[in-house]
């Protein structure tokens, strides 16, 4: 990712010898697009659209207990002029 908010040049997790599987700090695909939705403004359980008379969200946190990660996020204040670092 790069930009919108997120940290520059950061690692998060590890993965096997193979880089097949995660081993540390594993985000899911519910949690990463929870986190971008936030980083655009929007409430991940609030967004939602009708699917034949029910109401969907794109992260179901209900089913996959979605949540922000913040250790992707850059805190405010913090972020480097380009060509800085």
């Amino acid at each position: 990712m790069a930009g919108g908010g997120f940290k520059n040049g950061y690692v998060h997790g590890a993965t096997d010898e193979l880089g097949y599987a995660s081993v540390e700090d594993r985000v899911s695909v519910p949690d990463l697009m929870a986190t971008i939705l936030h980083q655009l403004g929007l409430d991940h359980d609030k967004l939602s659209y009708n699917v034949h008379g029910v109401n969907e969200t794109l992260t179901d946190s209900k089913v996959t207990s979605a949540q922000v990660v913040q250790n992707l996020i850059q805190k405010s204040g913090t972020m480097q002029p380009r060509g800085s670092a």
